[in-house]
């Protein structure tokens, strides 16, 4: 079953404009995030961007991840390096509440597109960069990607000493958490802005983001001066933190409190553990985290994952079925939430589109527009432009 388009529908942004001067995905997709709830998004953007490199189904250009980061938005094609072309997307920021960017600050500069040209003719714009490194350290002209990210901030660190192997995580976090603090950080100049009636200059690095992210939890002992302990949260460093297999299955089950461990216990058909000091007492200490692992992952294979669902359900413990991401589109939740849509796309004919997981009362955000082809909103844009002048 395919799902239309929803009509114009006033979001909470309705009536702000963003100007998506950026490329690959933590700046696109923090973009979209906004044009999600409302904004008007114009994509300024070349052909050759590198999320419309790739595999693609029927039209070049439109790949997967195009089509994940780029709806809501207008593409205007504009070569920058051509003083009338850049004169135009001058015009059009002009026009503007919000530029996001990526580009480095040299480029930047050499186009005439700094905060500092932006901010003499459009003083109450909020201008948000996003680099890998800040741009008062030694490394604020090096290239990043997500991978020099995870090494930069820690996280590497975290899965050799807790997995024994220094790999990277399998997703693009680097890149998804910085779009998320890219919005935030847009949403909140906004306010300011509409307060004081200054635009500002928001600058958002990569490696920044993500080593706040990952020390809510890690910075754990060296919290304190003198340290109290290592870093590293001593939980999700355990070796046995991971998923189980169940009779049937991988489940996520995690008891959290003696209660939760010995209703497990008893579930599994284990009473004898159900009576095991370690889970008798007020709370787990922290040096039986790796042993109860590997209880958990014994007893896991006692019931199905069905059953372990609603054992846990009774019990309050703590689980959920492992998400197959290939039969997504299938599971239950994630299809009465509507978090995989199919839709007709104009090109491409019928894809799945994510949906938008946060809910609003009164201003709900829509999906307006699916990701256009390069360039193809061009004219009407600039036509626009004119006639407003």
């Amino acid at each position: 079953m395919t799902t239309d388009i929803a009509d114009s529908v006033a979001g909470p942004l309705d009536g702000i404009r963003v100007i998506d001067l950026s490329t690959v995905v933590m700046g696109p997709y923090a973009a979209q995030i906004l044009g999600d709830l409302g904004a008007d998004v114009i994509k300024i953007e070349s052909p050759a961007d590198a999320v419309r490199v790739g595999h693609y189904r029927t039209t070049p250009g439109m790949t997967p991840l195009n089509l994940n980061v780029n709806r809501n938005k207008r593409s205007v094609s504009l070569n920058l390096k051509d003083a009338t072309e850049r004169e135009s997307a001058l015009r059009l920021v002009e026009t503007a509440d919000v530029l996001i960017t990526n580009m480095r600050p040299g480029a930047l500069k050499r186009l005439g597109l700094s905060y500092e040209d932006i901010a003499a003719r459009n003083p109450g714009l909020v201008y948000a960069h996003a680099q890998g490194f800040r741009s008062d350290s030694d490394r604020a002209g090096n290239a990043a990607y997500d991978e020099t990210v995870q090494a930069a901030s820690g996280l590497v660190d975290i899965a050799d000493r807790a997995l024994g192997e220094p790999v990277y995580l399998p997703t693009i976090i680097g890149d998804k958490v910085s779009s998320l603090t890219i919005a935030y950080s847009v949403l909140a100049a906004l306010l300011h802005r509409d307060r004081t009636g200054a635009g500002q200059l928001v600058e958002i690095p990569m490696t920044d983001t993500l080593i706040a992210f990952n020390l809510v939890e890690h910075l754990a002992g060296h919290t304190y001066e003198p340290e109290l302990g290592p870093t590293g949260f001593p939980l999700s460093m355990t070796k046995g933190h991971r998923a189980v297999r169940t009779k049937d299955g991988l489940a996520c089950v995690i008891p959290y409190n003696p209660q939760n461990f010995r209703d497990f216990f008893t579930a599994a058909g284990r009473p004898d553990l159900a009576e095991d000091p370690r889970v008798c007492g007020e709370a787990i200490d922290g040096a039986d985290h790796e042993a109860l692992a590997a209880l958990i992952d014994v007893c896991a294979p006692a019931l199905t994952t069905a059953e372990w669902v609603d054992v846990c359900a009774e019990h309050s413990i703590p689980m959920a079925p492992v998400l197959e991401l290939d039969r997504a589109h299938e599971d239950r939740y994630v299809r009465d939430g509507r978090l995989l849509d199919s839709v007709e796309h104009p090109t491409e004919g019928t894809i799945r589109t994510i949906g938008i997981p946060v809910r609003f009362s009164v201003t709900p955000g829509t999906i307006r527009r699916l990701a256009p082809v390069a360039g193809q909103d061009t004219a009407e844009v600039l036509a626009e432009l004119d006639a407003a002048r």
